[in-house]
């Protein structure tokens, strides 16, 4: 088995397992990579799967059928559309980004917006610092890829936003971060020169919420990346962490 069969069937395995804890039957899976070879995906998506291995990331995160999810930092809305399509219609995405959102993010999400795959999903747009909107509890996951390290250059309450994650989750529930990697030591502070931040500065602040780390996984790791450069303009595939964390 070679090293990336041996990754991708791991992952697998261990997202599995996790459903599996939390009481998913067999017939309640998802077929993942039928979600991403549907003919009504755009192009500029198929492109940007190929950076992203979105079909091992939806994997990770346990999606399914009927769930209801938070996906913070929306931006455009790719990794939105693939929850909202694994989420099915019985099901609910809170596509979250900021009242400051980019005019260029707010333009591609609103014409994405336009598709039938799209019709799950509830536009939210509030400070990352109080994200979720009023009555909305009891969430299965809330997925924030690529964006944390925006918080921390941003007028945002890292602890306030995390307590407000973990009261929004129903107990078992998950939050799954995906970020860029920054040298050991760095914190948060490449954050906004090269959007970057240390792994283990993240896991510190999420887990201080009362999150318990569950799983992580390796299918975005580069080791070759010396996490020195910005991220828009790597010399090498750029490193990138993912973790999994439950409220107890």
């Amino acid at each position: 088995m070679d090293a990336e069969l041996f990754i991708r069937t791991v992952v697998l395995a261990g997202a599995a397992s996790l459903a599996a804890c939390a009481g998913v039957g067999k017939n309640e899976s998802v077929d993942y990579r039928a979600i991403l070879a549907n003919p009504d995906r755009s192009e500029a998506d198929r492109q940007t799967d190929q950076r992203r291995s979105p079909e091992l990331l939806l994997a990770f995160t346990g999606v399914r059928q009927g769930m209801r999810v938070l996906d913070l930092g929306a931006g455009g809305g790719y990794s939105t559309e693939l929850l909202a399509r694994a989420v099915g219609s019985g099901g609910t995405v809170y596509a979250q980004d900021s009242q400051t959102v980019s005019p260029r993010a707010k333009e591609r999400f609103d014409e994405r917006a336009k598709a039938p795959a799209m019709q799950n999903v509830v536009r939210v747009l509030r400070d990352y610092d109080d994200p979720v909107p009023p009555g909305v509890r009891d969430l299965d996951l809330i997925t924030f890829f690529f964006a944390y390290h925006d918080t921390a250059f941003m007028s945002v309450d890292r602890a306030k936003m995390n307590r407000g994650l973990f009261e929004a989750l129903k107990p078992g529930g998950m939050l799954v971060i995906a970020d860029h990697s920054a040298q050991a030591g760095a914190g948060t502070s490449v954050a906004k020169s090269l959007h970057r931040i240390e792994e283990a500065t993240l896991r510190r602040e999420i887990e201080a919420a009362g999150f318990r780390l569950a799983a992580e996984a390796d299918f975005l790791r580069h080791r070759e990346d010396p996490r020195d450069s910005i991220v828009f303009r790597p010399k090498v595939p750029v490193d990138e962490f993912v973790l999994k964390f439950v409220r107890p």
